[in-house]
This record gives structure tokens, C-alpha cells and sequence, in this order.
């Protein structure tokens, strides 16, 4: 499966969380840090789903920029 994530700087750090997990976030100190701490989320998160017998959604967010004239 591939989740969208969004990543956000906050400060000195950036967080980043997936719009189809619903409370699966992830923060670090670099982009490539919560990039895989957010695989590592998603995982759990899958896990903790699967193990609760909830159903796991499909990804469906889509992710697209805009160009905007400055």
C-alpha cells in the first residue's frame, strides 16, 4: 500500500502525518528523520488496527501541487 503523508516544518523540527490514518503523526529533527519515523508509525499503526480487527483504509488521499504566480 502507499499512504500519502504530509510533512510540516514546526520550528526547529518537522512533524508529518498521514490523512487516511486518522491520529498517526510523527516528528524529527530533519526531513529524513520523521520520513522514517513516520514508516515506523504507519506500521504500528497498521498493526495496532489489524490487532483490534478494525479494518485498515485503503489509501485514498491524493497529492498534488499548485503553482501559484508571485
Amino acid at each position: 500500500m502507499r499512504y500519502a503523508i504530509v510533512i510540516e516544518q514546526a520550528g526547529g523540527s518537522f512533524s508529518a502525518y498521514v490523512p487516511d490514518l486518522p491520529g498517526c503523526v510523527a516528528a524529527g529533527d530533519s526531513v529524513q528523520e520523521v520520513e522514517a519515523a513516520i514508516r515506523e508509525a504507519i506500521a504500528f499503526h497498521l498493526d495496532g488496527l489489524r490487532e483490534d480487527g478494525l479494518p485498515v483504509p485503503a489509501p485514498v488521499s491524493v497529492v498534488e501541487y499548485v503553482e501559484i504566480a508571485a
